[in-house]
């Protein structure tokens, strides 16, 4: 093929062919030159002779510089089908993440006289070499990288935002972003994952991000408690895949996992893990039409990021509700207060004055203490409560929300302060406590009625009776309307209640409270009896560092307390009563969930303080498995 030729098929002069093959075609029309073009490429036509030696003259030739071709075929394959159909040919280069292999690709492509450039430099020093392109007149379009302002980019922040979407989609709330530090797709995604929290006001902090490159990433996620996870990078979400078995984390019945992926291949060979394939072949295909088009003369430099509608996941097979959304939620009804925690020799006595060797305040109450507790075992828990309308009030919702306790049910009485506990732990790790209940004795009984709708869903009440006794038969009453079983725990109270005993499924007393409820008997086993007479149906008495005695119609037995060691028994019973609730929710039998319960028990009064030492659903299991792994075979 002649350039006399390819005039005669375009039905121009030869030094029109000339002028346009050689980037001279100032003063031709565009209908002339785009069909001569179309002509040059379509037989592949050269310049010869004179017109080769011409820097300007077209070889209808782009060059691909890449940091490294790995896991970028599928890009490559758009790219070379785009240029393809527009009669170009590429040349492919690979810079294998360094600089001075870099420069020798530069120095080759320029020596082809490349019509233009696809370049992803290896890193910013990289740009100072783009003069050997600008010298001689060559396009660069850059992709894929962070360092020049005007880089072409996928949108990778619209993957991490639908990746996060669809975690909410399955009611997850508490997620993480699992990172590659220095990758500017890591910092891509989990931009768009921040943006996506933020769009449905899920509060944002540090710890959801969290860098592959930790030796204990997997760590972080059990011990923060998150159900789902956004993966920036799918070899990423393969090794957290295979971790999860030695925290003891089931995908994705206990944790959801979600990664972006480069190749359909991984998708073949790990079909287990959700995904969202990353759209690099239309990336290139857009891509190299952009840069032919400047080649061509037919329009500037677009310099933006590649967004492609609507994201497809592969399958979801790997995402499921979180626990807390597939079993019924709890609802706790109790006090709430301030805990000023003081370490004593002994309790003050009268006209005496004793030096305290360490104190704390936080976050207690029966109430709260129980619905925190159960939130950190993985249960959906509502509180109903009051507060006063001060500092300490503050405080309490901020601290609620923090443990993904839901405050729906929680009211600020504004002619009250908030309640009060002083707590006298002695050296043997006895407690006593003084109360003062605040807005806590304002917790009515139309308090519960006009929040009825927070029982709907509900498997179990838990109720304390710090609050006013009418309150608690109100909140027994209509947890039984809406199908929920009541656990009653008998705080300060003195006399115990027909309709309250009526309207209980799980009466858990201490042996001070079972001694003061029933005194006309001094054995645990007489007392259970009494309190199953009256028409209890379960009866479990809590006996400190001797465990608990469970009476019902078919078992009257003790089960023995778990070996720790005992710094404090304020929050026990409470830590108790909650993964109580927790683990007959999820279906474990009873003669399974006490012994359980008993141990989370022990994890709280091993330790100050009572929120601070309630335990997490993964510490507690990993426990039991060493311990008593048998316990936990009711799932299988």
């Amino acid at each position: 093929m002649t350039i006399k030729d390819i005039a005669n098929l375009a039905g121009v002069s030869i030094s029109t062919v000339s002028k346009i093959v050689n980037n001279k075609a100032e003063n031709i029309n565009i209908e002339t030159k785009n069909r001569v073009l179309k002509i040059v490429k379509e037989y592949n036509y050269t310049p010869y002779g004179a017109a080769k030696s011409i820097s300007s003259a077209r070889t209808f030739l782009i060059g691909v510089l890449l940091k490294r071709t790995s896991q970028m075929h599928l890009m490559l394959n758009g790219i070379l089908q785009t240029a393809q159909k527009h009669g170009y040919n590429v040349l492919i280069c690979d810079s294998a993440d360094n600089p001075k292999q870099e420069l020798k690709h530069i120095t080759a492509l320029c020596r082809h006289k490349i019509d233009g450039v696809l370049w992803e430099p290896v890193c910013e020093e990289s740009l100072s070499q783009a003069r050997h392109f600008k010298e001689q007149n060559i396009p660069i379009s850059y992709i894929n990288s962070s360092f020049p302002q005007e880089a072409c980019c996928l949108d990778f922040s619209q993957m991490g935002y639908a990746a996060a979407k669809k975690l909410l989609d399955y009611r997850h709330t508490h997620i993480c972003c699992l990172t590659k530090p220095g990758s500017l797709r890591s910092d891509m995604v989990f931009e768009g994952f921040k943006k996506c929290l933020f769009d449905h006001e899920i509060p944002y902090t540090e710890d959801r991000k969290i860098s592959v490159f930790d030796p204990d990433f997997y760590t972080q996620i059990s011990r923060q408690g998150f159900t789902g996870v956004v993966s920036t990078h799918f070899e990423s979400a393969l090794s957290l895949y295979e971790k999860v078995d030695s925290f003891h984390y089931h995908i994705p019945s206990d944790l959801s996992l979600v990664s972006l992926r480069e190749d359909g291949r991984e998708a073949i060979c790990f079909p287990r893990i959700s995904s969202i394939r990353i759209p690099y072949e239309r990336f290139g295909e857009k891509a190299c039409e952009s840069l032919i088009a400047r080649c061509e003369e037919q329009s500037e430099p677009e310099f933006a990021l590649f967004e492609f509608g609507d994201l497809l996941f592969d399958h979801e097979e790997s995402i499921s509700e979180p626990p807390s959304c597939r079993y019924k939620k709890l609802v706790s009804v109790g006090s709430i207060n301030m805990d000023i925690t003081l370490n004593v020799e002994e309790p003050p006595s009268s006209g005496s004055t004793i030096i305290t060797t360490s104190s704390c305040m936080a976050l207690g109450g029966k109430g709260a203490n129980q619905a925190i507790a159960s939130a950190r075992l993985g249960r959906e828990v509502t509180i109903i409560g009051k507060i006063g309308n001060d500092y300490d009030s503050t405080m309490i919702y901020d601290s609620l929300k923090k443990e993904q306790v839901l405050t729906l049910g929680l009211r600020r009485d504004s002619a009250s302060i908030t309640g009060k506990a002083y707590i006298h732990v002695q050296k043997d790790a006895e407690s006593s406590i003084t109360i003062l209940p605040g807005a806590n004795q304002n917790l009515f009984p139309e308090d519960i009625s006009s929040r009825e709708h927070l029982f709907a869903g509900c498997g179990y009440c838990l109720i304390s009776t710090e609050i006013p006794v009418e309150t608690c038969i109100c909140a027994a009453e209509t947890a039984r309307k809406y199908g929920a079983q009541t656990i009653v725990k008998p705080a300060a109270l003195k006399t115990l209640p027909d309709k309250l005993l009526k309207n209980t499924d799980i009466f858990v007393p201490n042996r001070k409270e079972a001694a003061l409820l029933c005194p006309q008997e001094t054995e645990v086993d007489k007392q259970a009896a009494f309190f199953f007479s009256l028409g209890c149906p379960v009866v479990i008495i809590t006996l400190g560092h001797r465990g608990s005695y469970l009476r019902t119609k078919d078992m009257a037995c003790a089960f023995p307390a778990a070996a720790f060691p005992s710094v404090d028994s304020t929050g026990g019973a409470d830590a108790f009563i909650a993964a109580l609730a927790s683990y007959l929710t999820e279906g474990c039998p009873l003669e399974k969930a006490i012994p359980i319960a008993t141990y989370a028990a022990g994890f709280c009064v091993s330790r100050t303080g009572v929120v601070p030492a309630l335990v997490d659903k993964a510490s507690l299991e990993n426990h039991i498995r060493i311990a008593e792994p048998e316990l936990l075979n009711f799932r299988v």
